[in-house]
């Protein structure tokens, strides 16, 4: 059975205070990679018109700059608002 860390929405828009946690997230990513556990990333992206965070290609969408990356696997997972029927 594979094991995996996710580490999920680590971003600048929706972590205002993830110094405080960084150090923690940091430790288990290093735990991870010391048990040969695999380590994925998922960032998110809003879609709909007029989202004021997480819009793609902007510098809120990336992942903080504090947080340790050791692998390839970082997804993207996109949330647009879609109209009522």
């Amino acid at each position: 059975m594979a094991k995996a860390l996710a580490v999920i929405d680590i971003q600048n828009d929706i972590t205002k205070n993830y110094k405080e946690i960084i150090g923690n997230i940091n430790k288990a990513v290093d735990w991870a990679v010391s048990n040969d556990i695999h380590v994925v990333y998922i960032r998110h992206e809003s879609l709909s018109d007029g989202a004021r965070t997480f819009k793609p290609n902007t510098q809120g969408a990336e992942l903080v700059s504090d947080l340790k990356i050791v692998s390839q696997n970082v997804f993207t997972k996109y949330k647009s608002k879609f109209p009522k029927c």
